[in-house]
């Protein structure tokens, strides 16, 4: 029987994941406290529209598609206190509250690190200088898709990635809310109708298109592997794929590691 093996939240765009032994699937499909803080460029005051819907594209800000080196910065996020930790090999760069204060510091942590790494050219373009941290730190809102979904994805796909390259590949770079064990390679691809996991229903939307991110190893932040061409050419795919999008079918409910997963229909 397949079965929650890990559960992710991110509460930062873009940044390292906290592992979590159980997640609040809200009713509008994104996970309760993913994804309420993001790193936003200068010139990216307003969300944009898709649809009616409030969205913010991932490249209006910092994440790993552009700046892989973001994948060196550990995060730490107390909800009930507000407050972010952020620190690279055991240093801390910043640990602040989020008034206005601590949002500069942090920001100045995260522009200074940056600066020192790889992508700093990145940072270079106009409009993108000073970063601005946004978000409530409550508000679900930055998913890199307008509607929001939770994203689901089986360790023996990621395993089989793993098989090709000669570099490690963990399911951290695939960067999923839910990871399934008890699953054949590939076969979440082929779900379809509706899902349960453990006491949660959720209707499956379609698989999901993978950018430059997955090549950023998560312990580095270098691109150690092209993984897109990996799937495309190793794995025949005609977009490179990994995972499902899951909406909730009856208003939400809670997730947790050790739930059975049913595919219903």
């Amino acid at each position: 029987m397949p079965v929650v093996s890990a559960l992710y939240r991110y509460p930062v765009k873009g940044f390292t994941p906290e592992s979590r032994d159980e997640l609040v699937v809200q009713a509008d499909g994104r996970i309760a406290g993913d994804r309420v803080l993001a790193f936003r460029f200068a010139d990216a005051v307003e969300p944009e529209d898709a649809d009616g819907l409030e969205s913010w594209p991932k490249s209006r800000g910092l994440a790993l598609m552009d700046f892989p080196a973001l994948a060196r910065i550990e995060l730490a996020f107390d909800a009930d206190a507000q407050l972010l930790r952020l620190s690279v090999d055991g240093d801390v760069l910043a640990e602040t509250g989020l008034d206005d204060t601590g949002r500069r510091e942090l920001e100045d942590a995260v522009t200074a690190f940056v600066q020192a790494s790889p992508d700093a050219r990145r940072l270079e373009k106009d409009g993108a200088l000073p970063l601005r941290l946004v978000g409530d730190g409550v508000t679900a809102r930055f998913q890199d898709r307008a509607r929001g979904y939770v994203s689901l994805h089986g360790a023996a796909s990621v395993d089989d990635v793993d098989a090709a390259v000669p570099v490690p590949v963990d399911s951290r770079r695939f960067r999923s809310n839910i990871v399934v064990d008890g699953v054949p390679p590939w076969d979440e691809l082929g779900w379809s109708g509706r899902i349960r996991i453990g006491a949660t229903a959720f209707e499956v939307q379609r698989p999901i298109g993978r950018c430059a991110a997955i090549m950023a190893n998560p312990d580095t932040g270098e691109r150690d592997a092209r993984l897109l061409r990996v799937l495309t050419s190793e794995f025949d795919q005609v977009e490179p794929t990994l995972g499902i999008l899951l909406l909730p079918a009856d208003g939400g409910g809670v997730v947790r590691v050790g739930d059975e997963v049913v595919v219903e229909s």
